[in-house]
């Protein structure tokens, strides 16, 4: 099985944030140059925008020059659709030989000329997400290689920077690993991936298996998670990705002192505890020999001096590694791993 049904992005990358003013609505830009940096040419910034990401500025052109193949869409607006100030500049940089990458509500095809401009310049416009077309429904047939898959006890808790602070320390460490993205700014930071929330109901497990296909027997495929089989609205895209991600191991995520469901009142967060047997249980269908092999912790809400008492005490209840990944770094689950 090959990756032929997974969106793939041509790097390096040109950053476009437009004229958004909020750091809140460029998280996927910032999200880029942080995990890819090396993939990044430069910046593009309109009248009006003040964030920088620490890159050069430059027009397209001025990246297609220098290397660049895509111009990154790295920000969004409120309803996620296309300004008019930003049409000129698409069109310049599909001009300029470079594919438009965006993860839009809006789709790049409708933003008037650029289809036109796209195709007489022989470049793409890639709408992240949208997922691929031909993705098959799931076999349940093992595969070769090992699979770890991040798992929430709701959703927004840090299952994308858990499993790419993993791949970055097994990396470091000499291991064979590779980041899977299932969402779209993890999309764009891998450069290959599935939209997962996109897809159809029938085919999500089967574009798990697809995502991490057969692999070398010390090959790890990071699977970055999705939604929370806890949560009342996404729980069948987080169900559909366990099954198909068929994960030997997995990390449990969670942000500390959350009690509730996000958004969903009268819905409450599992303890840890029961998440990871909930998780394992569900698991077990497609892999018999599924293990957690720790817990990743948004600390954020914990007091400086109580945190690491906090993790101290989980860990300790649990019987399993615990840590902020931005803080503690992700070393003690690898150890696990191993």
């Amino acid at each position: 099985m090959v990756l032929t049904t997974t969106l793939e992005l041509a790097t390096p990358y040109h950053i476009f944030l437009g004229d958004i003013d909020d750091a809140m609505y460029a998280k996927t830009a910032y999200g880029v140059v942080q995990w890819r940096r090396e993939l990044c040419i430069g910046q593009h910034r309109l009248p009006g925008c003040h964030l920088d990401l620490g890159l050069t500025d430059m027009t397209p052109s001025e990246a297609a020059e220098g290397g660049a193949r895509s111009f990154i869409i790295g920000g969004a607006n409120v309803g996620g659709f296309f300004p008019d100030s930003w049409r000129s500049v698409l069109l310049d940089a599909a001009g300029a030989g470079l594919d438009i990458v965006a993860g839009m509500h809006g789709r790049l095809a409708e933003v008037e000329g650029l289809a036109e401009v796209a195709a007489a310049a022989g470049v793409r416009l890639i709408d992240v997400r949208v997922p691929p077309k031909g993705l098959p429904v799931g076999t349940g047939k093992k595969r070769t290689g090992s699979r770890l898959l991040t798992v929430g006890t709701d959703c927004a808790v840090g299952k994308k920077y858990t499993a790419l602070a993993l791949e970055k320390e097994m990396l470091n460490r000499g291991m064979k690993a590779t980041y899977r993205a299932t969402g779209q700014t993890g999309i764009m930071i891998a450069g290959a991936g599935i939209p997962i929330d996109a897809v159809v109901a029938d085919f999500v497990s089967g574009a798990a298996e697809i995502l991490s296909p057969d692999n070398e027997p010390d090959h790890w495929d990071l699977i970055e998670g999705q939604g929370a089989v806890f949560h009342p609205g996404y729980a069948g895209v987080s169900l559909g990705l366990l099954h198909g991600s068929q994960p030997d191991a997995i990390v449990i995520c969670h942000e500390a002192h959350r009690e509730t469901i996000d958004a969903f009142e009268g819905y409450r967060v599992p303890p840890i505890a029961e998440s990871v047997e909930t998780y394992l249980r569900l698991g077990k269908l497609t892999n018999p020999n599924i293990r957690c092999v720790g817990v990743s912790i948004n600390t954020s809400n914990v007091l400086k001096d109580q945190r690491e008492q906090y993790l101290g005490d989980l860990s300790h209840q649990l019987g399993l590694p615990c840590v902020d990944p931005l803080k503690d770094g992700v070393g003690p689950i690898v150890d696990r791993l191993r």
